[in-house]
């Protein structure tokens, strides 16, 4: 595609995902469905030029009210992804100056906002809790997130899918502290692999991971994962669980289930038993009141700990709206914990990185379900021979008197995974 029209279809879809009517990456792949004729250079450089200005929309806003033509046009160029060579043919001459001028103005003579590119209230929630460190998380925000992959190891073994995947041209490291994980360079075609094919990898952050991995599931046992989606983490559960015992993946929403079922075909598991329920006090929950062994509640939340890969969420998502979710969340985490039988283990996790939804949420189930014992997750995570579990965990990030170590949580800035919370109770 010639540079004008590229950039051209480049600020089309900046308008597009700018509207917010729906989530950004829905947005884009709607797009590619109504055009596609673009090939895969086209579509990339679409995609992160979209997400680039949801990054950065604050900065790139301001320094668009200096240049000339369309908002969207202006956008489109600041967070044009590609060789600046092939950008430049498709400027004039007035655009090629006022870039040249945005782009030297050094990061320190930005306003606070337009350098970590924040609404005020979330900004202003995670300076609370970070203090200075919050800058650094506010730049790696603004930055892709990580490819990681999860090897099925119910299928074959990390260092063996490691091999076979750098035999097909498509490096890769071991991540630090998942011991299924793998790190991928750069955003490889991982569909069309036969390892993708028959199901001995998926796409998995490196926390999600970890989440799974303190669930602790073993063969022969019962284990619910109660807000399943479309089963990231079911799936390591189940290949933990070596497809024995029975692991039910339940959600309100059969059409995130749905995804599952491919998925789980490729798998290879067949001890997965997807089920839609309507609430959380489903008759299928009451059904299993006291009878299972694990119970992992990866509660619906802000999703603030993924802005990397979903930055137009911190322009949707509303600080009255997280207030609203806390209660369900509470209300979720209550209604799972009933079926967790004595001795059995809990788990409540989400991917966020505000207290309100993490360590107050566990706090007030601990203090109202005294049957429910808090494990320490650093010490949990060190059985689990995690390397440098202590890193992993805090107490939280809100002063509260805790043990180290009390849960899990998960930075972008400082663990290169998404930002994560868990804590662990066993029933007495």
């Amino acid at each position: 595609m010639h540079p004008k029209a590229l950039l051209d279809a480049c600020a089309d879809l900046v308008r597009l995902v700018l509207q917010f009517e729906h989530p950004a990456d829905a947005v884009v792949s709607r797009y590619f469905r109504e055009h596609r004729s673009l090939g895969p250079r086209e579509r990339a450089t679409l995609a992160e030029t979209a997400f680039a200005v949801l990054r950065k929309k604050l900065l790139f806003e301001q320094l668009a009210r200096s240049g000339s033509g369309p908002k969207e046009r202006k956008l489109a160029i600041l967070g044009f992804f590609g060789p600046r060579d092939f950008l430049a043919a498709a400027l004039n001459d007035t655009e090629k100056q006022w870039l040249a001028t945005c782009d030297a103005i050094p990061a320190d003579a930005l306003m606070a906002p337009h350098r970590h590119n924040l609404p005020e209230w979330m900004a202003k929630a995670l300076q609370d809790q970070l203090g200075e460190d919050f800058w650094a998380l506010a730049e790696n925000l603004q930055q892709p997130g990580t490819l990681d992959l999860r090897v099925n190891t119910f299928q074959a073994k990390r260092s063996d899918i490691q091999k076979e995947l750098a035999q097909a041209g498509i490096p890769s490291t071991t991540t630090p502290y998942s011991p299924w994980g793998l790190r991928m360079e750069g955003k490889p075609a991982l569909q069309k692999t036969d390892a993708f094919t028959r199901g001995a990898i998926e796409v998995q952050d490196e926390g999600s991971q970890l989440l799974a991995l303190l669930v602790d599931a073993h063969r022969g046992e019962m284990v619910v994962d109660f807000c399943a989606g479309a089963g990231g983490k079911t799936l390591a559960l189940g290949a933990a669980m070596r497809s024995t015992g029975r692991l039910y993946a339940f959600d309100v929403s059969g059409h995130r289930l749905d995804a599952l079922k491919p998925r789980m075909a490729r798998s290879g598991l067949s001890n997965v038993h997807p089920a839609a329920i309507a609430h959380e006090r489903d008759d299928r929950v009451k059904r299993l009141a006291g009878k299972i062994d694990r119970v992992l509640v990866d509660a619906p939340c802000s999703g603030l700990g993924t802005l990397r890969r979903n930055p137009d969420l911190k322009w949707r998502q509303k600080a009255q709206a997280v207030q609203e979710l806390t209660v369900k969340q509470l209300a979720i985490l209550q209604s799972a914990s009933r079926m967790v039988k004595s001795g059995g283990r809990l788990v409540y996790a989400t991917c966020s990185v505000l207290p309100e939804e993490n360590e107050l949420i566990a706090q007030a189930f601990s203090a109202a379900n005294p049957d429910f014992v808090p494990l320490n997750v650093a010490q949990e995570l060190e059985r689990l021979k995690v390397p440098h579990a202590a890193s992993l965990c805090s107490p939280g990030e809100s002063g509260e008197a805790l043990d180290a170590g009390t849960f899990l949580r998960l930075w972008p800035h400082r663990h290169a995974t998404d930002g994560f919370f868990a804590a662990v109770w066993v029933r007495k």
